[in-house]
């Protein structure tokens, strides 16, 4: 699972970069500044939980008995990145606004971060 995750997150690291090149140099002169600002937020938000999730195939080394927890968390930061920063993505390009998709994607982002929190606090691991 960790191998799934560290994957995941240096795939949407790697598009968030091209995302971010895109936007920064050929995209730019095709947006207003609204969709812009939009834009910008999608792309810091994948590279944000991106990271997160090579972060999180790292936990499982040092929490193994929290396989559960961190692997709730990787799918909830994936199904963040692709509600949050999907929709927004949409918005920009599309003009197709989703409703709740987007705040959906942060709740996703915020559970993801508590699981890998609890998942620490409830490990019997004892430090070195």
């Amino acid at each position: 699972m960790k191998k799934n995750f560290f994957i995941s997150g240096a795939i949407l690291a790697g598009l968030a970069v091209a995302m971010g090149t895109y936007g920064a140099h050929g995209g730019a002169k095709f947006m207003d500044a609204e969709s812009a600002i939009t834009f910008g937020k999608a792309v810091r938000y994948q590279m944000n939980h991106a990271l997160a999730l090579l972060v999180l195939s790292l936990a499982f080394s040092h929490l193994p008995n929290q396989k559960v927890l961190l692997s709730w968390a990787g799918y909830s930061f994936l199904g963040g990145i692709l509600s949050f920063s999907g929709s927004l993505y949409l918005l920009v390009f599309a003009k197709l606004s989703l409703g709740y998709i987007t705040p959906l994607g942060g709740v996703l982002f915020v559970l993801g971060w508590f699981l890998m929190a609890f998942g620490a606090f409830k490990s019997q691991r004892k430090e070195p």
